[in-house]
C-alpha cells in the first residue's frame, strides 16, 4: 500500500517520540500547595488527602526544603489557625504574628530567593462562618467591605517577603483594590496572582478538613457556576486590567475548556490547580488497584500542561519533580 498516512513512524521509539513531544512537563512547571497549622508539634496527615499533611513549622520548613531541591518552581502556602483564633472578620489573617503570616516569614527564610514564595490571601481559613469575606447584617457576604480586609491581608503578607499573593477570594475589584494598597504602601514588586476563574466545585471536598473549614453554607453567591464558559472571560479580562501578573483557573481537570480558552486570551502567564477532591481521586483509585497510580499523576498533570498551564499547583509537585529528574 503507497500514499497511506503513518503517523505511527511518529510514535514507534521513545526517542522518536520524545523528539516530537509537543508538551513537555518539568519540575519548574509544578507549584506545592502547603498548609502550616497553628498549634502543632509534628505533621498531621489529612485522613481525605494521605501523604499531605498539616505542617508544623519545623515540619513546613523541611518539606519546602526538600521539595525546592526537587526543583519545583514554587510554594502556595495555607495557614490554618486554632478554632478560638477565628472569629467573623477573620481578623488573625492581617495579624503579622498569625499562623500563615509566621508560615510565610519561615518559607522566605529558608528557601527565599530559590524559589517563588506564594500566599494565600483570602479569609476563609479564618473567619468563623468560613466565607471568603466578611458579611452584612442579612449574613450575606459583603463584596466592598472584604476589599478592604483583603488589602490589609496583603499587605501583612507583602511585609513578610512573599513574592506572589493569590487573590482567591472571587470578590469583584480585588486585584484591582490589593495592587492600589501594595503600590500606595511601598510593594510595587510584589506581585498577583489573580485566581481569575475559580468555579463552586464539588471537589474541594477534602480541602475543607485541610484548612479546618469553618463553612456554614455554600461559595454560589461569589465563586462561578459549573455551567458558565463566558463568565470566566469576563472575569479573566477585568483581572488584566486590574493589573494582575499571573492568572489561575481552578479546579483544573473538569475545567480544561475554560483552560484552553483563558491561555488563548492571556497575555500574562497562566496557572492552574489539581485540587484536593483531583488528588483524592486519583490517590483511592490507586489504593485500591484501579489504576497505575504514577502513570495517572503525570498524565493528569501533562493533560492541564497541554490545556494551556504554564504551571499547575499540585499536591505531588516534589514526588513528580522526583520522578521528571
Amino acid at each position: 500500500m503507497t500514499g497511506m498516512d503513518r503517523p505511527r513512524r511518529l510514535r514507534r521509539t521513545p526517542a522518536m517520540r520524545r523528539l516530537v513531544a509537543e508538551t513537555s512537563l518539568e519540575p519548574r512547571h509544578l507549584v506545592l500547595p502547603m498548609f502550616v497549622a497553628d498549634g502543632l508539634d509534628e505533621p498531621r496527615e489529612i485522613s481525605s488527602m494521605p501523604g499531605v499533611f498539616q505542617h508544623s513549622m519545623d515540619s513546613l520548613r523541611k518539606a519546602a526544603v526538600e521539595a525546592v531541591t526537587a526543583g519545583v518552581g514554587g510554594l502556595m502556602l495555607f495557614g490554618v489557625p486554632r478554632p478560638e483564633d477565628k472569629d467573623p472578620e477573620g481578623s488573625q489573617a492581617a495579624d503579622p504574628e498569625g499562623i500563615l503570616n509566621r508560615g510565610l516569614r519561615a518559607l522566605v527564610s529558608e528557601v527565599g530567593g530559590s524559589t517563588v514564595v506564594m500566599a494565600d490571601t483570602c479569609l476563609d481559613e479564618f473567619t468563623s462562618h468560613g466565607h471568603c469575606g466578611v458579611l452584612n447584617a442579612e449574613g450575606a457576604v459583603d463584596n466592598d467591605a472584604t476589599l478592604q480586609r483583603y488589602v490589609d491581608m496583603a499587605l501583612a503578607q507583602a511585609a513578610t517577603g512573599a513574592d506572589l499573593l493569590g487573590t482567591s477570594g472571587m470578590m469583584d475589584g480585588q486585584v484591582g483594590a490589593i495592587r492600589a494598597g501594595l503600590d500606595a504602601a511601598g510593594y510595587s514588586d510584589t506581585g498577583i496572582l489573580a485566581y481569575a476563574a475559580k468555579y463552586a466545585s464539588a471537589f474541594y471536598g477534602p480541602f475543607r478538613e485541610a484548612v479546618g473549614s469553618s463553612l456554614q453554607g455554600d461559595r454560589r453567591t461569589y465563586q462561578q457556576d459549573a455551567a458558565n464558559r463566558r463568565e470566566a472571560l469576563r472575569e479573566l479580562e477585568l483581572d488584566l486590567a486590574e493589573g494582575a501578573d499571573i492568572v489561575m483557573v481552578k479546579p483544573a481537570m473538569a475545567y480544561l475548556d475554560i483552560l484552553r480558552e483563558v491561555a488563548d486570551r492571556s497575555p500574562v502567564p497562566v496557572a492552574a490547580y489539581q485540587i484536593s477532591g483531583e488528588y483524592a481521586m486519583i490517590t483511592a483509585a490507586a489504593q485500591n488497584g484501579w489504576i497505575d497510580r504514577r502513570a495517572a499523576v503525570l498524565e493528569s498533570l501533562l493533560g492541564i500542561r497541554r490545556a494551556g498551564a504554564d504551571f499547575v499547583l499540585t499536591y505531588w509537585a516534589t514526588e513528580a519533580a522526583h520522578w521528571l529528574a
